[in-house]
This record gives C-alpha cells, sequence and structure tokens, in this order.
C-alpha cells in the first residue's frame, strides 16, 4: 500500500523502514530535511512539506503522524488536513491523550476525513521485532488499512494463540486490534502504558532489595552479596516473572551492575497520569499504578537503585535518555 509518514524520529523512523522492507510505498516528512534526505536513501519518497506531501499521495491518501502528544500532534494534524479532502484517512501512532482523538475525530468528520487512533507499543525495538497496535476509529477504515498493520506488527510467530481463541474472529494473535470506535486505541494504549509502570515499579524495587541484601544492619550471616545480572538471567528462563522487561534487566545489568551511568531521574510520559485519572473517574482503586507513579515524581528529589533500573529500563527498551543532572 501507499502511505505518507510524518515524523522520522525514533519510532517513525524505524517504523518507516520496517513498512519499506515490507513493500510498502512510503511518502514521508519530517521538520529536519536532514533526516528526510537520509531516509530517502533506503528507498523512501521524501516530501519537503506536509502539503509535497499530500500531492505525492494518491486517493484515497492515508497519513500516519509519528510527533509528540500535545500541541506537536495538533498542529500537524491541522496542518495535514488542510491538504486532504473527503474519504482520505489521518493515522495518530503517537501518545495522544484519547479525549484529543474523539475531539479530532468529530472536527474532521464534516469533512469527510477519516481519523484513526493506533496506540503503537514496541520502542526502538520495533523494526526488529514488530509493533503491538492497539486501534481505535471507523472499523472499515481500519481494515482497510489492514496491510499496513500487518507490516508493522510481529505476527503471531513461535507464540501460539490462547487455547480457546478463535482466530478466524480477531487479530490479536497477530500483534494488532481493532479496539472500538474513536479514542479506544489510545485509552488501551494509556492503561498499557500505566501498567508499564508498576510492572518497571516492581522489578526496580525487588532488585533494590537484593542489591542491599549486603546492608551492614543485617547480621553478618544473613547477608548475601548477589549477582544481579546472573539472577535477572536466570529468571528469564521457566520463571513465572518472565518478561520482555525483564530481558532488558538482564541487559542493563550485565552490561552496568551497578547502573553507574543512570542518575536515576525517571520521568513519566503523561500517561501514566492520564491512567491514574481515568481509575478516578471510574472509582476503580488502583494502588499499584498510582504508587509507581508517585515513585516517579520522588525520583526527582532523591535517587534509589531502584530509580536507576527503571531508568535503565526506560533507556533499553524506548531510547529514553536522562535529562541533564
Amino acid at each position: 500500500m501507499q502511505l505518507g509518514l510524518i515524523g522520522l524520529g525514533r519510532m517513525g523512523g524505524n517504523m518507516t523502514r520496517r513498512l519499506t522492507a515490507g513493500g510498502h510505498e512510503i511518502v514521508a516528512y519530517d521538520r529536519n530535511p536532514e533526516t528526510v534526505q537520509v531516509m530517502a536513501k533506503t528507498g523512501v519518497m521524501g516530501a519537503s512539506s506536509p502539503a509535497d506531501l499530500a500531492a505525492r499521495l494518491t486517493p484515497p491518501r492515508t497519513v500516519w503522524l509519528m510527533v509528540p502528544a500535545g500541541d506537536p500532534t495538533e498542529q500537524t494534524v491541522t496542518a495535514i488536513a488542510e491538504q486532504l479532502q473527503s474519504g482520505d484517512t489521518i493515522v495518530d501512532g503517537g501518545n495522544s491523550h484519547f479525549k484529543d482523538d474523539v475531539r479530532r475525530a468529530a472536527a474532521l468528520a464534516p469533512r469527510g476525513i477519516h481519523y484513526l487512533d493506533v496506540g503503537t507499543s514496541g520502542g526502538v525495538w520495533g523494526a526488529e521485532r514488530g509493533y503491538c497496535l492497539m486501534i481505535g476509529g471507523p472499523r472499515h477504515v481500519a481494515e482497510r488499512l489492514a496491510p499496513i498493520f500487518r507490516t508493522l506488527a510481529p505476527g503471531q510467530g513461535p507464540i501460539e494463540p490462547s487455547r480457546g481463541l478463535d482466530v478466524s474472529k480477531t487479530t490479536a494473535h497477530e500483534g494488532f486490534l481493532y479496539c472500538g470506535p474513536s479514542g479506544a486505541g489510545h485509552f488501551v494504549k494509556m492503561i498499557h502504558n500505566g501498567i508499564e509502570y508498576g510492572l518497571m515499579q516492581s522489578y526496580a524495587e525487588g532488585f533494590d532489595i537484593m542489591r542491599n541484601a549486603t546492608s551492614s544492619a543485617l547480621p553478618e550471616h544473613l547477608r548475601y552479596d548477589l549477582n544481579l545480572g546472573d539472577i535477572a538471567e536466570v529468571w528469564r528462563r521457566g520463571s513465572v516473572v518472565s518478561s520482555w522487561l525483564l530481558d532488558l534487566a538482564a541487559l542493563a545489568l550485565t552490561a552496568d551492575p551497578q547502573l553507574e551511568q543512570y542518575a536515576g531521574r525517571v520521568d513519566d510520559s503523561g500517561e501514566g497520569r492520564w491512567t491514574v485519572q481515568a481509575a478516578i473517574d471510574e472509582a476503580v482503586p488502583a494502588e499499584v499504578l498510582t504508587t509507581a507513579l508517585y515513585a516517579r515524581f520522588r525520583s526527582r528529589r532523591d535517587h534509589t537503585f531502584a530509580e536507576k533500573l527503571l531508568s535503565a529500563l526506560r533507556a533499553q527498551f524506548g531510547g529514553h535518555v536522562e535529562p541533564p543532572r
């Protein structure tokens, strides 16, 4: 299929490469002309502006946005919508708040422009591993773009579908899923990231306890000098706490056992806050997820080994760089 893609950062660039390798025709634009020029050398058609990108696409056109949430996405949606017409589609693959998706979809509908919100998980490893995609918006538009989603997603691979899952009625086993009307994709991705906060915090605190097993406050015969990298490695095999995050923890701890390259200041991208707010709105208790969010706030004041591991994990899966001390 033909697809326009705006935003060639860590994820957008890798997605462009994966789609091109999958045989799709990609027209790409980024605010940095040099980034577009580099991508053009890989078989991508570069565009000099949103208007140029739209002009190079054949109707019905689809433009996928991979830009930061908030004003950058708002401005980009406005700019590209001015270049589109009835029957065209805008896809927001960033981390927008789901209520913004509902508002944008409603604003574009009178002009006949379709809008999909696609929660995209995979970080900097997505080019190799594929991306987990959670899709909201008009179902018929999502179905039309299935070839794009299928190329970006990991596919079933060696992971067998859950017992009882009717694979004739879902694409979940392939790594992409239509979740519901406008906003549903980003709502599911928001909760996904809230859970991610909790999982990361659990690993971080557990490894911090093991690291401090040598504490002088303990009786000498109950002190243990543990190899955290090896423990992460053995837990990857047969343990009920195994996960990709644990794989990344093993990588980080093996490369830097004391995590000396990390200060332990851990930012939050907004979705953890939105998840907690959704829990409040629904009167759903979410103690672990709320505590994990507050732990990130605390990390900006004093730093523990647990927060260094949180920072290391964010660097591993998302390429997130700590802000200056």
